[in-house]
């Protein structure tokens, strides 16, 4: 048997990669061995079985896998109790599997396991993509260009455009939900996660909100593939060309309905040069000194390449950031039971008020126009 090698330093090489985190380690000999027999044969499984982890997600565990000197990406849900209809790796197979053949950013997918004696849960293979993943700072390889921040945010927000002009027929995905009252089915559905989870001292904003989100949300215009957690760090920018997203990442969610969810979640992540210090969301420390354009130039330019009505844009960010406090719930609520080890969950609810306030603004912005 070829032995598997778990690499405890981190590779230079590879800045998004780290040790694997304890208590989040694998049986990866059982996991090498099951790989050699599914991968495709033009995947060479012959050399030495080496793992790390890919560290800054927050959900989903994602590891990097390599025979030899051919990586993959393995991804599995997180341990312990799961919310219902989170973490679906069989349905991020299923649209990686097909997606790759007609949209270029989305990574091909290899190998799905629902064998829970393999990896304890259900869990997908896919090709490994190279290129930056940009967070609260402009890499050191891109640092170079001109006007680097707006031109790898408005290159998300053209991706994000020719991704909703996917026919979900052609790609064989058609049947990946049910459009019709997809909006209305996202708002009852997060409000019943945020009941599972509730901390008490938010319920009644949380609430007031839904009901106002309910009350006032748009009529739906068309229907497309929606990824439903587009955001820039699950994106990879091609460092010799700030105006090209390399792949996009984080597939479980993606379903059909109405594409301006895409629009309100990348703007709920957004940093504006005229928010308030007390109600910011979850963008990342730095990404308001990146040079990025302001959500209403993302707006403006999303609308005139999709050609879609985004006058209400503002209330489908405020449903991304009601959404993204009941996550963050979700997350810290995993850690305080003891099914997360990530002691970053520990204190990741102290966002919660400010997101709530942040909903606020959004849905206060959309009633004036």
């Amino acid at each position: 048997m070829i032995p598997v090698d778990v690499d405890p330093f981190r590779d230079s090489a590879l800045p998004e990669l780290d040790a694997v985190r304890s208590g989040e380690e694998l049986d990866w000999e059982v996991i090498a061995e099951y790989l050699r027999q599914k991968l495709p044969p033009e995947i060479d499984t012959s050399g030495s079985f080496r793992v790390l982890q890919f560290p800054n997600g927050s959900a989903n565990l994602t590891y990097m896998i390599a025979f030899g000197s051919h990586e993959l990406v393995f991804r599995r849900p997180p341990f312990g109790s799961l919310a219902p209809g989170a973490h679906d790796m069989r349905r991020e197979y299923k649209v990686l599997s097909r997606l790759w053949q007609h949209f270029a950013l989305a990574p091909r997918a290899y190998v799905f396991c629902d064998d829970h004696a393999v990896a304890g849960a259900d869990f997908l293979v896919m090709k490994r993509c190279r290129g930056e993943v940009v967070r609260g700072v402009i890499p050191s390889t891109m640092r170079r260009h001109a006007d680097v921040g707006q031109r790898i945010g408005f290159a998300l927000v053209d991706a994000m455009a020719r991704f909703h002009r996917v026919e979900p027929g052609g790609s064989r995905l058609d049947d990946l939900g049910r459009p019709e009252g997809f909006v209305m089915r996202q708002l009852q559905g997060w409000k019943k996660r945020w009941d599972l989870v509730a901390d008490a001292q938010y319920t009644s904003s949380m609430t007031d909100i839904f009901d106002e989100l309910v009350a006032t949300m748009p009529s739906p215009q068309r229907v497309s593939l929606v990824h439903n957690d587009l955001k820039l760090d699950n994106c990879m920018f091609d460092p010799d060309d700030p105006d090209r997203v390399v792949a996009i990442f984080d597939w479980d969610m993606t379903t059909l309905g109405d594409p301006l969810i895409d629009l309100g979640t990348l703007l709920n992540y957004w940093p504006d040069p005229k928010d308030d210090s007390s109600i910011v969301g979850l963008a990342h420390a730095g990404m308001e000194r990146m040079g990025l354009a302001s959500r209403r130039e993302v707006i403006a330019r999303y609308g005139e390449l999709s050609g879609m009505d985004v006058s209400h844009a503002d209330w489908y960010a405020a449903f991304a950031r009601w959404k993204t406090a009941t996550v963050v719930q979700q997350l810290h609520h995993r850690w305080a039971v003891g099914d997360s080890t990530d002691e970053r969950m520990a204190t990741v609810a102290e966002g919660i008020g400010g997101l709530i306030g942040g909903a606020e603004m959004f849905l206060t912005a959309d009633k004036s126009g």
